[in-house]
């Protein structure tokens, strides 16, 4: 993409551009017809698997019934699917500005619409697969509301691809073990298979526009960004999981919280998931030292 986001050459940009729109006509999704909405919801499933469960390893876990496990992962699943929802609607703007008096006829400016239109659909499937699962619209602190305000205004070029490819690959990663589990409710699936297939071309995008616009990016420019993600991803991944969902589950908050936020197993989870992409951003020079600090902080590498 051109402009406030930035594209590079045009021939090569409309070529994946083209490529992407190909497989979007292939391979997409409507889920308002492919995910079962009409099946009550049944209990007797986890919301997303255990295993990526806050509390999974510890000692509160042990304590829980099998059921409280199940309805802690279901109100879990939820929180995470409020804030893929809160994220696509900073990149849905952010890309709009960017593509806004650009020419429609662009291959480029056509995938970008595709990649709102796909991220709108991805939004209204999040919500509507939150409230089956019972829970309330999970929605990120008010510090982190308003960072993200500031963020979508300022944010341009690599900053902005990157730290779209860091909020999905989090989520991408949790949610290929999850569409595979067979203890995951079959709705829930789905959801997650959809957001796979279709957000695995918004990511090979977003690696390479990050790679085009830092190959002209000046030291300072490339530290500054550099801190600028990871800032966005130290708040994307920490705002995951609402503190609420432990009390909707019937679980003792205060406890929970503590429990979690010492849970080394899923720290680990978090880190063995973020490998390849602390790669990619070790490979383009965005994990400086600052960098890291926030990386560390929220435990991704």
């Amino acid at each position: 993409m051109r402009g406030a986001l930035g594209m590079g050459n045009r021939t090569s940009d409309d070529g994946m551009a083209r490529r992407l729109l190909d497989s979007s006509a292939q391979l997409s999704y409507d889920p308002l017809t492919e995910v079962d909405w009409d099946t009550p919801l049944d209990t007797d499933f986890h919301g997303a698997s255990p295993e990526w469960s806050t509390l999974y390893g510890t000692a509160y876990w042990n304590e829980l019934t099998d059921a409280q496990r199940k309805a802690l992962t279901r109100q879990e699943a939820a929180s995470v699917a409020g804030t893929g929802i809160w994220f696509e609607m900073i990149l849905q703007q952010m890309v709009l500005r960017d593509i806004y008096a650009k020419d429609p006829t662009d291959d480029t400016v056509q995938w970008a619409l595709t990649e709102i239109a796909d991220e709108c659909r991805h939004s209204i499937m999040f919500a509507r697969g939150a409230k089956k699962l019972g829970a309330p619209a999970y929605r990120p602190h008010r510090v982190a509301l308003e960072l993200g305000r500031l963020f979508k205004t300022v944010a341009f070029g690599e900053a902005a691809y990157a730290a779209i490819l860091v909020a999905e690959e989090v989520l991408d990663v949790m949610q290929r073990d999850w569409m595979r589990d067979e203890r995951v409710v079959p709705f829930v699936r789905t959801i997650n298979n959809i957001h796979v297939v279709e957000e695995s071309r918004h990511m090979k995008f977003a690696r390479e526009e990050t790679r085009r616009r830092l190959a002209r990016a000046g030291r300072l420019r490339r530290r500054v960004h550099a801190l600028l993600i990871a800032v966005a991803a130290y708040v994307i991944v920490t705002s995951m999981v609402n503190r609420k969902v432990y009390a909707n589950a019937g679980l003792d908050e205060a406890r929970a919280l503590r429990e979690a936020k010492a849970n080394e197993h899923h720290k680990s989870m978090m880190r063995a998931s973020c490998s390849g992409l602390m790669e990619f951003l070790a490979s383009v020079g965005l994990l400086t030292g600052p960098a890291l600090h926030f990386y560390k902080r929220a435990h991704l590498v």
